[in-house]
């Protein structure tokens, strides 16, 4: 497995991991519990249009842009998908993050996951439903960037120092018009 990081951490990317990705999309749209996020920028609270939802093995607080939530318990889909990554991966996961992206004016900026509550150099699995859209790192010192598509049904795991010396995001483009949804699994203190 060749690691897509020059230096300092572990990316590894699965093209086609997720068995009929478009019946897991369908199903999550469905039976997800989407809210839109609240971020806090330059003193403000912000409403994005962009949706998450935050599920887990038991309900754990997680706090990032200044927000809290508390996973909600797992769905039949997202235990088997779960089951998915962790046998790909060879890692385990006791949460999932998820984003829906409506269409491509919807992004997410550089940003790391690095929040205290996730364990130090544990695995981030990222898995990706309905439109391919562009994931970017960029590293922290040296500002080398290292970019790839992301296919649906594909995974992403990011793993060791990246998340202490990568950025990462999921740059706007008017070009998309469909929807995405992302899925990050991840291990909790």
């Amino acid at each position: 497995m060749t690691n897509l990081l020059p230096k300092d951490g572990v990316v590894h990317y699965f093209a086609s991991a997720i068995p009929d990705p478009d019946a897991y999309f369908a199903a999550l749209l469905r039976t997800i519990d989407w809210k839109n996020d609240e971020v806090s920028m330059f003193g403000k609270r912000i409403i994005t249009k962009r949706k998450t939802a935050w599920y887990g093995d038991k309900p754990f607080d997680y706090t990032y842009s200044k927000i809290m939530r508390t996973a909600l318990p797992w769905t039949t889909e997202l235990l088997q998908l779960k089951a998915i990554v962790e046998k790909i991966s060879s890692e385990t996961y006791n949460s999932c993050l998820l984003n829906l992206y409506h269409d491509g004016s919807e992004g997410m900026g550089w940003h790391s996951d690095d929040e205290k509550e996730i364990v130090r150099h544990s695995a981030i699995a990222s898995v990706s439903l309905g439109a391919t859209r562009k994931f970017a790192l960029k590293h922290k010192a040296s500002k080398e960037s290292v970019s790839l598509e992301l296919q649906n049904g594909s995974l992403l795991v990011m793993k060791g120092e990246t998340q202490e010396s990568w950025l990462h995001a999921v740059p706007k483009s008017s070009k998309i018009t469909e929807a995405r949804i992302n899925l990050t699994f991840r291990k909790m203190a």
